[in-house]
């Protein structure tokens, strides 16, 4: 899928979590999902159609995962965010692969957007 097919579209899933391998147990033996781990606080989740993760970085959130969508251009979708009565939750940072900044919709949703490009 190129950039603009996947443009501010849903494009991973972040669950936090309390114990990554119970939670690697779990789903992948409910569901069968594989995994890639990216050190101690991290695993990716692939259910053979979406990427997604869980961490033990942030504490469990109420309310359901994290739903990260994907912009190409992080700046010009936090001001249309802002534009459109979103809060900006957590501003831009870097992690390993991108950036990303965190919303709360007009509904009180938290979202992430996360970007590759610099």
């Amino acid at each position: 899928m190129s950039i603009q097919e996947r443009d501010r579209q849903i494009d991973n899933i972040e669950f936090n979590v309390v114990d990554i391998a119970r939670s690697k147990a779990f789903y992948g033996g409910v569901f069968d999902w594989s995994f890639v781990d990216y050190g101690p606080t991290y695993s990716e989740f692939n259910d053979g159609r979406m990427k997604g993760g869980f961490t033990t970085g942030e504490p469990v959130r109420l309310g359901g995962p994290l739903v990260i969508l994907y912009a190409e251009d992080l700046y010009l979708t936090q001001l249309r965010l802002k534009a459109a009565g979103a809060t900006i939750s957590r501003e831009i940072f870097s992690f390993p692969g991108g950036r990303r900044f965190h919303f709360i919709d007009l509904d009180g949703y938290e979202l992430a957007v996360w970007s590759d490009s610099q």
